[in-house]
């Protein structure tokens, strides 16, 4: 059995999702103690449990300690059954990071699946819709499968009530990717959505993302959405190129104002250009797991955070793999996946 340490390296709740999906993988049962332990609200939250439940549903999974606030889990997986699932967070928890747990080992199942979620899908602690669907699902339809999403309704924090649904039609294995070149940027685009909030903050985003960036008018555009639950802020930047898409998001929030918020992803965006890497920052935590259950496979980003790092060391418990980070040109690192 892989003991882990909950509490290590970035000490989230990626720990765990990632514990899942290799365990589902692999087949190989784990203990996972000290979940979150140095975080304000310790051990299983809600969309931590969601994302145990789901696990277990797909593979029949014995659990030991699926609890809210529980500190230590004991996963026994069986076999894993491809099919239509629908999981359901309950609030404004990561719907998409549940998605992420489940998805893995879906991927190379023996029959096509369908997932469909309800919860937070624009939640400033997880990887927004927009992201999963234009910057991580190309780079996992690259490896071999055919991952869809549709968004059916826009989900905000604190309210929640998102919804979408997911198609996975699966490959016989996982292939490796080499992504070291950016290439050409083919596109840059702006979007500002606002839920039951007024336009003009949205206006005032994108005034701000045109005179930093220099960005033409026609990039930029401004999206109402009228069936939340709640209110909510999002401004979405996109940069794509002959090699990959990248997705920057910034939320708003109460007491910060529409300006700030545009500061904060037009700062992203510039680290993420001035590094010439063609994988941002996010996506780079998002494709290490694929990649080395592929068992090859490398890419250039920008410096590795702690939660990549701490990510790395999780999936080296599970996976015959070695995954080395080096430094390369200019500000970027190359992140390599060896069997």
């Amino acid at each position: 059995m892989v003991v882990i340490d909950g509490s290590a390296g970035e000490g989230g709740g990626q720990i765990l999702r990632t514990s899942l999906a290799l365990s589902l993988v692999t087949g190989a049962s784990f203990r996972i103690e000290a979940i979150r332990a140095g975080r304000r609200k310790p051990g299983l939250l809600r969309q931590h449990l969601t994302a145990v439940q789901a696990a277990a549903e797909i593979s029949g999974a014995r659990v030991e300690g699926a609890d809210m606030g529980s500190l230590a889990l004991t996963f026994s997986p069986r076999a894993v059954v491809a099919g239509e699932y629908g999981f359901s967070v309950g609030t404004a928890g990561s719907a998409t990071l549940v998605l992420q747990t489940v998805l893995p080992a879906l991927l190379t199942a023996s029959k096509p699946s369908k997932i469909n979620l309800e919860g937070g899908t624009h939640n400033p602690a997880a990887p927004p819709f927009e992201f999963l669907e234009r910057a991580f699902f190309p780079i996992i339809n690259g490896m071999g499968p055919t991952v869809r999403g549709a968004l059916v309704r826009h989900g905000f924090y604190p309210a929640g009530g998102g919804s979408l649904s997911v198609s996975i039609e699966p490959a016989p294995r996982l292939r490796g990717l080499e992504i070291h070149e950016r290439g050409e940027i083919t596109s840059r685009s702006a979007m500002a959505i606002v839920a039951h909030l007024p336009e003009q903050i949205a206006r005032r985003e994108l005034e701000v993302v045109a005179r930093k960036l220099s960005w033409q008018e026609e990039w930029l555009q401004t999206k109402v959405v009228p069936d939340s639950y709640g209110p909510g802020n999002i401004l979405l930047l996109e940069i794509g190129s002959e090699r990959s898409h990248e997705v920057i998001a910034a939320f708003g929030a109460r007491g910060v104002s529409a300006e700030a918020v545009a500061e904060q992803a037009v700062d992203e965006a510039r680290r993420y250009l001035a590094s010439e890497a063609p994988v941002g920052a996010h996506l780079a935590d998002q494709i290490l797991l694929p990649l080395s259950i592929a068992g090859e496979g490398s890419y250039r980003t920008q410096a590795p955070s702690r939660h990549l790092r701490t990510n790395a060391e999780v999936i080296e418990k599970f996976l015959d793999r070695r995954i080395r980070m080096e430094p390369s040109v200019g500000e970027s690192w190359n992140v390599t996946v060896e069997r």
